[in-house]
């Protein structure tokens, strides 16, 4: 069942911004930790920022500086503001989002469907 929705992706100018939302159909502080991932043609998924339910952030070193992940728990919302956008940041951006399952530390997680960032100049 669809659990994440990722919006916000298109096409943008080399130095542009563009902002990604992923959005829950729960309660996104039920979720420990969401993550936004990408993956561009021919290459490995990477993670490229984090953030948890206490709020510790952490960032791919090819981003930081340039992207910002923030929570809005009223609209169970997680967002990737994404500056000075380069053409390698060109992929298909996917949010993921994990919950510890029961006392034992297993874990579930989700993925939305993907939002699709172009990069040109």
């Amino acid at each position: 069942q669809v659990q994440l929705t990722e919006s916000g992706g298109g096409l943008v100018r080399i130095g542009g911004s563009l902002s990604l939302s992923c959005t829950a159909y729960r309660r996104i502080e039920n979720f420990d930790a969401v993550t936004w991932y990408r993956q561009a043609p021919g290459k490995q998924r990477e993670l490229v920022a984090s953030i948890t339910n206490d709020g510790m952030r952490n960032y791919a070193d090819s981003v930081k500086g340039r992207f910002t992940i923030s929570r809005d728990n009223a609209k169970n919302s997680v967002y990737l503001q994404m500056n000075s956008l380069k053409s390698e940041d060109t992929a298909v951006y996917n949010c993921n989002a994990r919950q510890i399952v029961n006392v034992e530390g297993a874990q579930v997680e989700f993925w939305g469907q993907g939002t699709q960032v172009t990069v040109s100049a």
